[in-house]
């Protein structure tokens, strides 16, 4: 699998963050799933906000592999097809750790394909405290709810929905204003 994908945006968790010195990076993937107009998202009932299955990159894994391990820790599904690579966003921020000064996220989206079937999740403990459950909903009504978050005063903002929302409305952009190889691929695989 490519693990060169284009970047699609870059996005400041905190204001005023510094794009130099001392780095920790990180590497993840993010798995962009459609079945019948709804996309798979991770629904937390704390933060009541969606994200993409999808996490860290170990060592000894590819793109794929760390992608199929964290769908299936994350929904309990198995990954059947990937279609291929959509774009990868770069995040930056303050590092927690002291001797560091900027902290680096690069989120690689796939499309892929799942099971029907799902099995049970294996989360984490922070995801199941978050009450992570897999959901199949319409690209506008996670939009709906991520931004409802995102617009609060007072809810908590998880620092993963500005960068999902971002993708969602990326998403949505390109398949339904400039429909092309997304639309394409998605309309292959019943969508």
């Amino acid at each position: 699998m490519k693990n060169s994908l284009p970047l699609l945006f870059e996005i400041d968790r905190s204001p005023n963050v510094v794009h130099h010195g001392k780095t920790v990076f990180r590497q993840a993937v993010r798995g962009v799933i459609f079945q019948q107009e709804k996309l798979l998202m991770v629904y937390s009932r704390v933060n009541r906000d969606y994200k993409f299955p999808g996490g860290g990159i170990e060592p000894h894994e590819s793109h794929q592999q760390a992608l199929a391990r964290e769908i299936l820790e994350e929904c309990g599904a198995r990954v059947t097809v990937f279609l291929g690579g959509l774009g990868r966003v770069i995040e930056y921020d303050v590092p927690i750790e002291k001797d560091l000064e900027l902290f680096q996220m690069t989120s690689h989206y796939y499309l892929c394909t799942v099971e029907s079937q799902f099995i049970s999740q294996k989360l984490d403990q922070y995801e199941k405290e978050l009450e992570f459950t897999p959901e199949w909903i319409s690209i506008d009504m996670a939009i709906e709810a991520n931004q409802f978050i995102l617009s609060s005063p007072t809810l908590p903002k998880p620092k993963w929905t500005m960068r999902d929302t971002t993708m969602l409305r990326w998403i949505k952009q390109k398949m339904v204003e400039h429909p092309g190889p997304i639309s394409t691929a998605l309309s292959q695989n019943s969508i």
